[in-house]
């Protein structure tokens, strides 16, 4: 018998069940960074994090907010998920972008992957917005950093 918990014992996909648990607060905390070449990193600041398709981060919020919100459309196995909360901060440093995408329901499955895909498709827009500058951005260091709330809990509580 299989310990994944998606994989039937003959071997076969299926979705958790989740209608027997309880529901409580589920919290998680994901990072993505952009690695941007330093030419392109110093344009950027220059320009005021801001190209000729937009200011950069406020777009990046809002794409990685609405895909944490369908990451259920996404994910096959993801249950669809009514987020309370979904905040995304983005933050230079030095040449790397950093993005940290927290968010919270309260349900009876966690909110993993809605976070790590918040934070991956705000990098992908922010990939999407320089690209005309380079394209030998890099997305890297997807993680979940924290989540809280249900069976287990992993990282710090509260974070980032």
């Amino acid at each position: 018998m299989s310990t994944f918990t998606h994989v039937k014992s003959d071997g076969s996909p299926a979705m958790v069940d989740v209608g027997g648990k309880t529901v409580t607060q589920r919290s998680a905390v994901a990072e993505s960074r952009v690695r941007l070449p330093a030419a392109v990193a110093v344009a950027l600041r220059e320009a005021g994090y801001a190209t000729a398709k937009g200011p950069v981060f406020h777009t990046a919020v809002v794409a990685g907010t609405m895909a944490a919100k369908r990451t259920h459309e996404l994910i096959p196995f993801c249950h669809p998920l009514g987020l309370e909360r979904c905040r995304i901060e983005i933050e230079p440093e030095g040449d790397d972008i950093v993005i940290r995408c927290e968010v919270s329901v309260h349900h009876r499955t966690g909110v993993e992957m809605e976070a790590l895909t918040g934070a991956c498709d705000a990098a992908l827009t922010i990939y999407d917005m320089c690209k005309a500058l380079s394209h030998e951005i890099v997305i890297a260091d997807t993680r979940l950093l924290a989540k809280w709330g249900g069976k287990r809990d992993f990282g710090s509580a509260g974070a980032p």
